[in-house]
């Protein structure tokens, strides 16, 4: 199984060649350098979907604030499986 995580790109680094230009991608503050070869023209302010280094597709912000509300839903259930409550962690 893969998991590609929404980011936003914050800046970009062009190349001569496309597929050697890569971003800044903020993942909820936390931020990589990302190629964004995958992505025809790119732009900061971007949210893209991430997997291993490298942007696969573009999404809006509210898809990219599903994502993390699915995401934080997965983490709290896996707490509960846990026996750990907000208390616990």
């Amino acid at each position: 199984m893969c998991l590609g995580v929404p980011g936003r790109i914050e800046e970009i680094t062009a190349d001569e060649d496309p597929l050697f230009t890569t971003g800044k991608v903020s993942f909820g503050g936390v931020v990589r350098e990302v190629n964004l070869a995958g992505i025809r023209d790119p732009a900061v302010g971007d949210w893209v979907i991430v997997h291993a280094g490298f942007a696969l597709s573009r999404l809006n912000e509210e898809e990219a604030f599903e994502v993390f509300d699915y995401l934080e839903t997965i983490s709290r259930m896996g707490m509960e499986e846990l026996g750990e409550g907000p208390e616990g962690v």
